[in-house]
């Protein structure tokens, strides 16, 4: 294993045990790693701080101990368990109304560059980084060996999330099992998952608690699920009683899927319609007609130089949303740009209600759900922002 020797003063945040090692901290290698290698993590003085991961760019380590332990078969049994018992001790596994969570959030977990989400009977592994990639069928091994019979399929789906430059020609797949079952439930409610060409793994779990509070603002509400993707928000505001329930994507696959989820929970139900549309040109043909609206738009920034036009994007949409909303009506409004801090997002927020002269007051702060966890010595971690407000 290939050891890597750190500038000196440069291993004051490994101390506090973030997770990462940035290019720029690092002195010299006694050999030249590849890309996906595990390497060892040494001081100036050559004394051992970590283990993790090397990636060619500006996160050249991603740590997984600060141990000097090896990085086998156990060692992910071990992680994936302890993932496993954080979420049923928070009651999102093994719950006979939810199926649906997130098992692993990558440093959350202790497990930088992977994701696992579990839908039924299938988890969906993403890897971020080389090394995760590299790895892929012994974590998918003790993945199914901590899980057991519960698990019957595995989905491997990191197509759009490894380094292009690393030349991998990775394609998405199955590696256990392949079944075609696609529904699984959340709260209660089913839900259709595109794991095969869905974003991210295929279904956003990060709002499950958003959408639980949803529901209970909806009674008797009309309502509008901007942004709808496969409509959890929608399907959610139906259980808690919407007078009506609109739901607008710009994608037309989207939309379709929202009907299907819909169908599936309240079939033949008249309170629903969707529409393919771009969201402000929906919004400025249907002012005053809501009192309920959920603003819960992709990614505007997915890198530090895209955050001034981001928080101009959220300014103008959360403007037209103000705009639109019936006086006494309610706003959900998110964020899942990392770069976005709450206070950038709040403040794009505040200025949006004084442009559209509004009085706005603040009911709840959101944030991503407990089996979303943030590591404490990595805040940047923390990445689902979200605003409930009462609009006069």
């Amino acid at each position: 294993m290939t050891n890597i020797y750190l500038k000196r003063g440069k291993d004051e945040s490994l101390r506090r045990f973030h997770p990462w090692v940035f290019s720029g901290a690092i002195h010299h290698f006694d050999q030249q790693p590849a890309e996906g290698d595990l390497v060892r993590v040494l001081t100036a003085e050559g004394d051992f701080i970590a283990v993790g991961h090397w990636q060619i760019g500006s996160i050249a380590v991603r740590v997984l101990s600060f141990a000097d332990e090896p990085i086998d078969y156990a060692f992910w049994r071990r992680r994936l368990q302890v993932a496993l018992d954080a979420r049923r001790s928070i009651g999102v596994a093994d719950n006979p109304r939810n199926d649906t969570y997130r098992l692993v959030h990558g440093e959350g977990d202790n497990l930088p560059g992977l994701v696992i989400d579990i839908y039924g009977a299938t988890a969906v592994v993403q890897a971020h980084s080389v090394g995760m990639h590299v790895m892929r069928q012994q974590v998918a091994q003790a993945l199914k060996d901590v899980m057991g019979e519960r698990l019957q399929n595995i989905f491997y789906k990191s197509e759009t999330t490894l380094p292009f430059k690393a030349g991998l020609g990775q394609e998405n797949g199955f590696l256990l099992g392949g079944s075609p079952d696609d529904v699984a439930m959340e709260n209660g409610l089913r839900f259709h998952i595109d794991w095969l060409r869905g974003q991210k793994t295929g279904f956003f779990v990060d709002q499950r608690d958003n959408r639980s509070l949803l529901e209970h603002y909806s009674a008797g509400r009309r309502v509008l699920n901007m942004f709808c993707y496969t409509g959890g928000f929608s399907v959610y505001a139906m259980r808690g009683g919407a007078a009506l329930v609109h739901s607008v994507d710009s994608s037309a696959k989207a939309v379709d899927l929202v009907n299907a989820n819909v169908e599936l929970n309240f079939p033949g139900d008249k309170r629903h319609q969707a529409y393919c549309e771009d969201a402000f040109k929906f919004l400025d043909a249907n002012e005053n007609k809501y009192d309920l609206i959920i603003l819960d738009p992709p990614a505007f920034a997915k890198h530090r130089a895209a955050l001034h036009n981001a928080l101009k994007g959220y300014i103008r949409l959360n403007v037209k949303g103000m705009e639109c909303i019936k006086s006494g009506g309610i706003l959900f409004t998110f964020s899942c740009s990392q770069v976005v801090t709450k206070e950038h997002f709040r403040n794009a927020v505040f200025t949006a209600a004084a442009q559209a002269h509004r009085k706005v007051r603040i009911l709840h702060q959101l944030h991503q759900p407990a089996d979303h966890p943030i590591n404490i010595y990595h805040p940047e971690g923390e990445y689902l922002k979200g605003l409930v407000l009462y609009v006069e």
